[in-house]
């Protein structure tokens, strides 16, 4: 039986009538139209799924939507400003780590969850983190260095 269920997503409250067992990717791709985030493995694999919990990056495909129920949920639609892009994503377009765009919304809101606690991670951090992604077009190192360059434009932006 189909039950209410309120988050906030990109800074909108949102309440969504789901199954308890139904997966956070489902409810913001088919109950509300946000399909950025991108299902790639469903087994916590590959990290396309990738999206802000209440802070934190966490894969969308291993959360059921009683489990976020009240948290707060940010998207890779919800990273830019309008139409001005997310210091992440201008960074991942200017270091060319974008190719086919499948694994970009996963590893943009990685970062922005990494820099916003984290600021100063190093290196070995932010490989860290860039670990949990699968990329099948781009090179790892476009990725690195866009992700050392969003954090730079973040710490500029402070």
């Amino acid at each position: 039986m189909a039950e209410k269920y309120t988050i906030k997503v990109n800074g909108i409250e949102r309440t969504v009538e789901a199954e308890t067992d139904t997966l956070l990717i489902d409810v913001l791709r088919e109950k509300l139209d946000l399909t950025g985030t991108k299902r790639g493995c469903d087994n916590s694999t590959c990290g396309s799924c990738v999206v802000i919990l209440n802070g934190k990056a966490v894969k969308s495909c291993q959360k059921k939507i009683a489990q976020v129920d009240g948290g707060e949920v940010i998207t890779v639609e919800g990273l830019s400003r309008g139409k001005e892009l997310h210091p992440v994503q201008k960074a991942l377009v200017e270091a060319g780590a974008i190719q086919c765009g499948f694994c970009t919304p996963g590893i943009a809101t990685e970062l922005a969850a990494l820099f916003e606690e984290n600021p100063d991670a190093d290196e070995e951090t932010i490989m860290r983190a860039l670990n949990k992604h699968l990329c099948r077009c781009t090179g790892y190192e476009d990725i690195k260095n866009g992700a050392l360059l969003a954090q730079k434009l973040m710490k500029d932006e402070r």
